[in-house]
Formats: C-alpha cells, sequence, structure tokens
C-alpha cells in the first residue's frame, strides 16, 4: 500500500464514504479556524484516504461560508498529496445532461465575500494557476468515472458564483456565451488553494440541472436537483473506488517545489507569526 493519500471533499449529497478501513475520526483546531466538519481516514482499495464533508454532515455550511482554508490546511496536514472535489453542478450545454459527469479544466471566478489565498498579513506568494486542474489527476479521474460506468464529458470550463441562490437567467446565459460549461458555487477556491498548498487537484462535477437558460426544459426546483443528486451520489463513490483501486503507487505530483519561487516577500521582513502560521506550507523554504 502506497504512502501518499487521496483526499476526497464531498459535496452536496455526498457526506460519507463507505467501505472505509480502518476508519479514524480526526478533529483538527487549523491557523484558519476550524474545519467544515471533521476529517476521516481510513483505507479504500489499499489507498489511505482522507474524506472531508465541505458542507458538513446534514448540509449545515453554505458555499460562502465554508471554511475553505481550513478545509485544504487540514488535508494537508494528513498527509494529502492528491484531492478530488466532488460537486453537484449546474449544466451551461445540453449536450451535459443531467446525471452526467464532467471532469473540468478550466475555472471563471465568480466568488466575491470569501477568502481565497493563505498568503497574506505579511507574507505574499503568487502561485501560477494558467492550468488550475492537475491534467494528469484529471484523465485518471475521467478513467475512474467511465469505469464505474458514468457518462463523463473530458474537459470543460466551471464558473464558480457566489451562492447561495442560483442564477439569474440573464446571468445563466452570461457565462454560456462565455463559453462555460457547468456552474457551481464551491471549487475555484478549493483549486486555488490547493495550489498555493503544493497539492495535485481535479474536480468531478456532477450535473444535476440545466440551470436556468434551458426554458424548454423548465426551471432549476430543488426537489428536481436532490433527485438527480441521489442518483449521481452512488455512481461518484464508485468512481472514487475506481480511482483508488488503479492509482498507481508512483504517481507523481507535480507540483511540489512550485512555492520556493512563488514567495515574493524578503525573507527578513516576514513577521514570526506569519512564518509560524503558515509553517506547513512554506517551511521547506524559509
Amino acid at each position: 500500500m502506497s504512502s501518499a493519500r487521496i483526499g476526497i471533499l464531498g459535496g452536496s449529497g455526498l457526506y460519507e464514504m463507505d467501505g472505509l478501513e480502518r476508519l479514524e475520526e480526526v478533529r483538527l483546531d487549523t491557523p484558519f479556524g476550524a474545519p467544515s466538519d471533521s476529517f476521516f481516514t481510513g483505507v479504500l482499495e489499499g489507498r489511505e484516504v482522507v474524506f472531508l464533508s465541505r458542507h458538513g454532515r446534514g448540509h449545515r455550511v453554505n458555499p460562502s461560508e465554508i471554511n475553505y482554508r481550513a478545509n485544504v490546511w487540514g488535508m494537508k496536514k494528513l498527509g494529502v498529496e492528491f484531492l478530488i472535489a466532488i460537486s453537484a453542478c449546474g449544466s451551461l450545454r445540453k449536450k451535459i445532461r443531467p446525471g452526467h459527469f464532467v471532469v473540468i479544466d478550466q475555472h471563471i471566478d465568480r466568488t466575491k465575500s470569501r477568502a481565497a489565498t493563505f498568503f497574506e498579513e505579511g507574507l505574499v506568494a503568487h502561485v501560477m494557476f494558467a492550468d488550475p486542474i492537475t491534467a494528469p489527476l484529471a484523465a485518471r479521474l475521467a478513467d475512474a468515472a467511465e469505469a464505474a460506468g458514468a457518462k463523463v464529458h473530458r474537459g470543460g470550463t466551471y464558473v464558480c458564483m457566489e451562492g447561495p441562490a442560483f442564477s439569474t437567467r440573464a446571468e445563466s446565459n452570461l457565462y454560456r456565451s462565455w463559453g462555460a460549461d457547468v456552474i457551481g458555487m464551491t471549487n475555484l477556491t478549493e483549486a486555488k488553494l490547493a495550489r498555493e498548498a503544493e497539492i495535485a487537484f481535479a474536480t468531478l462535477a456532477l450535473a444535476t440541472d440545466y440551470d436556468c437558460w434551458y426554458e424548454e426544459h423548465g426551471d432549476v426546483t430543488v426537489e428536481e436537483v436532490i433527485r438527480i443528486l441521489s442518483q449521481n451520489v452512488a455512481r461518484a463513490k464508485d468512481t472514487v473506488r475506481q480511482l483508488c483501486a488503479s492509482f498507481p503507487d508512483d504517481f507523481e505530483n507535480p507540483h511540489h517545489g512550485e512555492l520556493k519561487y512563488a514567495i515574493l516577500t524578503a525573507r527578513d521582513a516576514i513577521p514570526a507569526e506569519a512564518k509560524e502560521r503558515l509553517a506547513l506550507l512554506v517551511g521547506p523554504y524559509l
């Protein structure tokens, strides 16, 4: 069994991961406050995994309230090298039908009221983010979803909106005009923080509806979203099992070392408190 851990961020409808052996519940305090819930560690198909429900069990935390920094910091603390974000989304393309899976490769950020960086208060770093998804990890995730029997779209642009309300019709049509493919409320922030933490990242987007642009299909209703979501969750869990079972021991995280050249603050100007707060991330470079 490899020691490289896979992290799973469970989204709407996915509040636990079935089949974990040697299950342990881990509660963490972080320099950024409390995570959404306890982390659960265990072994799935021979692979060490860490699971966290981003909305908390019982769906208690809305997308704008999620403490993304605490969640990703906790994954890093627990040794996660590869992070999979599973998220319900709305489809902005007719070909992406409710029930389909999309393994995205790009993001557009429309959030406005959430903390989305570890680097502030005396320590500045600018990571490269042109390609926000780790392509080799995304390819393996798509393979696993297909092996689980899902209809998978490889590639696509995810608009990350603030929420928690769904889009207006004008917004939905605007995003389509930009060439976006799906819309959700969480993954862009997770992708940014994962890159800052040098964690490989990929998203499995579960299409639950056509947002509100496709008037022939009818407007989004919460009832319809929940119905499709419940159908997707079992297949998403199968996808994770397939990924763990097929994950090679020699798979490399390509983001190791990227922070070394991203830190711009002069070393002698970094406050001691900032060094302590971010020691988990920057310790090797200071």
